[in-house]
């Protein structure tokens, strides 16, 4: 057997280290059932439209940026021209006994429009006293407000659907008045003397422009 030694590998083989497992490492444990967390509630809100044409006339008082103020000419019948007439049957008569027509007047008068805003049908929380109600007049607020066309106008009819769930106080505190002066001073007296029961209020209420840059910091200044 003859041995080539000019055919043999003399390179120096080079050896692999391989990782030794650490004194400090710690094994991961399995993974347990991980879970979504669940979607964060929301308020409940029916909200539509309403444009300048739709000819809603608004009685009580309202601030002048809700409204396009219409002055209309109505006829009426006149009284017998303010002289001392006995009236008899619809017919007037003098004191000579003379028969004087009933004179037509033209009075004029003024009408409120309601402008392009937002009106408020339904509101309801899932969870009552967390603040869901609030963050979805807010959202509505700051949408209302970048609107072009509503320019921050918003609207509501106060209307409990039980005794117990009068929405007014709700939206009082958020700013919002009725077009009722009486009712604004009873609501005011009742917070200030903490009244328990509050009987509910019922009518129409807006958000005046005044009151519109407090609802967006709500909870920061109030």
């Amino acid at each position: 057997m003859i041995n080539d030694i000019t055919a043999m590998d003399l390179r120096p083989q080079l050896t692999v280290a391989k990782a030794s497992p650490s004194l400090n490492a710690m094994s991961m444990p399995p993974i347990l059932g991980f879970k979504t967390p669940p979607l964060k509630q929301k308020a409940n809100m029916r909200v539509k439209k309403i444009k300048r044409s739709d000819n809603i006339i608004i009685p009580g008082e309202i601030d002048d940026d809700y409204v396009e103020i219409v002055e209309k000419e109505e006829v009426r019948q006149d009284s017998g021209g303010g002289n001392q007439n006995l009236q008899t049957g619809g017919n007037f008569f003098s004191s000579q006994n003379l028969f004087i027509p009933p004179q037509p007047q033209i009075v004029k008068r003024k009408f409120k429009y309601l402008k392009n805003c937002y009106i408020i049908d339904f509101i309801q929380s899932p969870t009552q006293r967390c603040g869901l109600g609030t963050e979805a007049i807010k959202a509505l607020a700051e949408k209302a407000m970048f609107d072009k066309r509503a320019e921050g106008r918003i609207v509501t009819f106060s209307a409990p659907i039980l005794k117990e769930s009068s929405p007014a106080i709700f939206f009082y505190k958020l700013g919002f008045r009725f077009t009722d002066p009486n009712a604004n001073e009873y609501i005011a007296k009742c917070l200030k003397d903490k009244t328990i029961d509050i009987p509910a209020q019922i009518g129409m209420m807006y958000l005046p422009r005044t009151q519109l840059h407090k609802l967006l910091r709500y909870g920061e200044l109030f």
